[in-house]
């Protein structure tokens, strides 16, 4: 039997896109033949990872894995929302949360973690590009923690547990009662999945955001005295602030007060005070620039007629 080793499985991954079993497997069965290994593994399917890793991937899934004081939620992407749907699919989702979770959110680290299927969660992908025959990626990942308290969750849309359109992570940190407390944690993640805040307060804007805002309040009063300018924009900015800050946003569920009193009130009913730490909201595709196909030029041009 050829030896086979550590640089002809990377040699082969890199021609095929395969996962790494699959491509230490294939040249095991072709005694290290690497051009017999490709055949192998394109008469099983599992070459064609590679050639689907170039399309858009906006679609997908949005997961998310809770343990004790501590959750992880990802967004791994497909082509399409039909694979949202597929039972594999989802399953990948939800492997990548937990992978997620001890690893921390560091997408590399995620990809080159040991996966509960074997070989490591990169290889989880590229097994299940081959099996369902679209691209899919691990976009981003994020994990909080709480000392004391509880990180409450939310998924919008949700077709499976853990699993939708929008997750959103709320950390909580207090010594009172657990359950209220998570059940507290749950009221504000919808708040902000569906107030969409940038920043938990104002000190955590980003500068550019704010500098971008502050143009704008210029530009449209753009004539008036400077110190008339510096006052209105100063207004604009706190009232901006009040608007896309999570602590300071009317919250959803009683429209009379902002998130920090409805915070400061709950503080009866869990026996303690609580501080809103952190927040972590994924919207599956936002940012990602969808192909939009135009399908009568499509099957045209495959016809190879002229538009």
């Amino acid at each position: 039997m050829a030896n086979i080793t550590a640089q002809m499985v990377k040699e082969l991954r890199e021609m095929t896109g395969a996962g790494m079993m699959d491509c230490k497997s294939a040249l095991n069965e072709t005694n290290g033949d690497i051009e017999a290994a490709v055949d192998l593994l394109r008469k099983k399917g599992l070459s064609k990872a590679a050639k689907k890793a170039g399309r858009v991937a906006a679609e997908g899934l949005v997961g998310i894995f809770t343990e004790g004081t501590k959750a992880a939620v990802v967004e791994v992407n497909s082509e399409t929302d039909f694979v949202a749907r597929n039972d594999h699919f989802q399953g990948l989702v939800k492997l990548i949360a937990h992978v997620a979770l001890k690893t921390g959110d560091n997408v590399d680290a995620i990809l080159a973690a040991p996966a509960t299927s074997g070989g490591t969660v990169a290889d989880a992908i590229a097994s299940s590009i081959a099996t369902i025959g679209e691209n899919q990626s691990l976009r981003r990942a994020s994990v909080l923690s709480v000392t004391d308290g509880v990180v409450g969750s939310y998924v919008h849309n949700a077709i499976d547990p853990g699993l939708g359109k929008i997750g959103v992570l709320v950390a909580l940190e207090s010594t009172g009662d657990k359950a209220e407390l998570a059940a507290l944690g749950r009221m504000v993640a919808m708040h902000v999945a569906a107030a969409s805040p940038l920043a938990l307060d104002a000190a955590g804007l980003d500068p550019a955001v704010v500098a971008r805002e502050k143009a704008i309040l210029a530009e449209k009063n753009a004539g008036k005295p400077e110190n008339v300018i510096a006052k209105i924009v100063e207004s604009g900015i706190k009232t901006y602030a009040k608007e896309v800050c999570l602590l300071d946003q009317l919250y959803i569920h009683d429209g009379g007060k902002t998130v920090a009193q409805a915070l400061k009130e709950a503080e009866g009913k869990v026996g303690a005070p609580i501080k809103l730490t952190a927040f972590t909201r994924f919207a599956l595709g936002e940012g990602i620039e969808k192909v939009e196909n135009d399908f009568a030029a499509e099957v045209a041009a495959q016809a190879g007629l002229k538009s």
